[in-house]
């Protein structure tokens, strides 16, 4: 081990904040979109961007990136989920705001969603259950529990990409908006609670104490 990584060891980011950092920048897009034109009128700047959802996208990208910076300064490592998703916020981000198109944006979750499942269900191809390199220190399943894990979520992130199609094309801007913010979250949450029996079935600290 070099001196710099002794001297810097990786820590681990406890749920509670863990869940500030992810949740924070979704909660700043949802708040600038809805008070978008207050926003403008404390904060001329910010008018500049155009309207609200622009405003919103501005501040969107601002607060991903400090999240992406809190997370290195307390860890000394970027999640490689969050990394690829703040990436592809400030490439869409800068195209909705230099072509003053929301399209780029609201594209957004599609294209990540659907990144990340094809990644998942591509690695089982190649005999590679990739969700247990990102999971491996929350949980310790057989090789068959991540295998179906990772199945499971390949899917999900393929049905949250078609959903944010539907949201997006059929509804406003403003309902796409608290959708975003308030209906994928508790569906996720929902989806990752209905996993904990296949990750108890597969837990390889139960196989060890039965």
């Amino acid at each position: 081990m070099s001196t710099i990584e002794a001297a810097k060891p990786r820590t681990e980011v406890g749920p509670l904040l863990k869940l500030v950092l992810e949740l924070g920048p979704l909660m700043v897009f949802f708040f600038a979109n809805s008070r978008g034109e207050w926003l403008a009128s404390r904060f001329p700047v910010l008018g500049e961007l155009g309207g609200p959802i622009f405003i919103a996208t501005g501040l969107f990208m601002a607060a991903t990136a400090a999240a992406l910076i809190a997370s290195w300064i307390m860890t000394r490592t970027l999640p490689m989920m969050p990394l690829i998703s703040g990436i592809v916020v400030f490439v869409f981000g800068a195209l909705t705001l230099w072509l003053q198109n929301d399209t780029f944006i609201k594209m957004k979750p599609t294209i990540v969603n659907t990144l990340f499942g094809a990644i998942l269900l591509g690695g089982l191809l190649f005999g590679k259950s990739l969700l247990g390199y990102v999971f491996h220190a929350a949980f310790k399943l057989d090789e068959d529990g991540w295998r179906k894990l990772t199945i499971r979520w390949g899917l999900f992130f393929l049905f949250l990409a078609v959903l944010n199609e539907i949201v997006w094309r059929s509804f406003t801007t403003d309902f796409w908006v608290a959708f975003k913010v308030w209906g994928t979250m508790p569906i996720t949450i929902l989806f990752t609670l209905l996993q904990m029996p296949l990750i108890m079935r597969h837990s390889l600290e139960r196989e060890s104490a039965e």
